[in-house]
């Protein structure tokens, strides 16, 4: 079992579920503390498409066409998810054709984990505010991870905590944790090892960052004040300019800002309109990106912003959510970033 936050269709809208992938059929909550699912889709017999072109405004969209001719659309949050995704439903739908149920892996069985260990409640204790483990905002390769922690603040939590007698049985935990979908990797670190497939997947290190999997974790792009923007950036032919209205990263406040899209180097610059063109906020360095078009965003109030809203997640899985004042701006804007991002530098 797989669980992860994925989009769905219900008559016709799109609404955030929790997705559990079980042996033979997808089952889909509200949220992830909820008992019972919501619906569950049969997989004997389904087939899988992706990508799925249906929805041409949306990228990262998979169908799931049951044995029954019924269609049901997923969209993921970045490309590697959709990837994983696809690959664990495909093959369960092979497994159940053989007259096999499909098992992922096993987290109890492939690191021996006590059957009286419940990681549900370790969970609720690690993430408690007093004596559980700190979150921490972590400066990396010019990237700001926030709300995260490193892999050996949690094995020295489990044994401070007396819940592992020494670092291996603390792994062991951790690897469980991770293997549930209660802790998730931040960083290449830690997403290569647990992309690796090694028994321990968890990363008893300082380098390896990870976070909870319900907690307000963003990575986003980061300068110190000795860092020049580099001249290259700004070399391309200029495809589009205007003003569009974005979500900062911290207060999650949003503020109108200029914006200039160069071609190559692949770059969208934004500035403060009030003080001219001379000293950018920021770059966003747009090769292999993916825009789409959204209709929310996850940390803003409904009466702060509203309609036309899209979404740029970077290679580097950064995400900026901006606001056109129109829907045919939307729409130019999104076409402009993703010809940019398919062809520039």
């Amino acid at each position: 079992i797989q669980p992860t936050a994925v989009c769905g269709t219900v008559l016709n809208s799109w609404k955030v579920v929790w997705v559990v992938l079980a042996d033979d059929a997808i089952e889909f909550y509200k949220k992830k503390t909820d008992n019972s699912p919501k619906g569950m889709i049969p997989l004997k017999g389904a087939t899988l498409t992706s990508p799925c072109q249906d929805f041409t405004k949306r990228t990262l969209v998979f169908k799931i066409s049951t044995a029954k001719n019924q269609d049901h659309f997923f969209q993921a949050t970045h490309l590697e998810e959709r990837e994983l995704w696809v690959k664990d439903f495909k093959r369960a739908i092979t497994c159940l054709q053989g007259g096999k149920k499909f098992a992922r892996k096993s987290t109890r069985r492939s690191i021996r984990l006590p059957e009286n260990v419940n990681l549900s409640e370790l969970y609720v204790l690690m993430k408690d505010q007093d004596n559980g483990v700190k979150e921490l905002k972590v400066e990396k390769d010019k990237r700001l991870f926030n709300h995260c922690f490193m892999g050996n603040t949690v094995i020295d939590w489990l044994i401070s905590e007396g819940k592992a007698r020494n670092r291996p049985e603390g792994l062991m935990l951790a690897t469980g944790l991770l293997n549930e979908g209660f802790l998730l990797p931040a960083g290449d670190v830690s997403k290569d090892g647990a992309e690796k497939g090694a028994e321990c997947v968890f990363l008893d290190q300082t380098e390896a960052l990870y976070y909870f999997a319900d907690s307000g974790f963003f990575c986003e792009g980061y300068s110190s004040d000795e860092d020049v923007i580099m001249k290259e950036e700004f070399r391309g032919a200029i495809v589009k300019q205007g003003c569009l209205l974005k979500q900062g990263h911290r207060r999650k406040n949003w503020k109108v800002r200029k914006f200039i899209l160069r071609d190559d180097p692949a770059y969208i610059h934004y500035y403060d309109p009030t003080k001219g063109e001379d000293d950018p906020l920021g770059s966003i360095h747009l090769r292999g990106s993916v825009v789409t078009a959204v209709e929310y965003v996850p940390d803003a109030k409904r009466q702060e912003v509203d309609g036309n809203l899209f979404e740029i997640i970077t290679s580097d899985e950064i995400h900026y959510y901006l606001q056109a004042a129109t829907a045919d701006e939307r729409n130019d804007w999104i076409k402009a970033i993703q010809s940019v991002a398919k062809t520039g530098k």
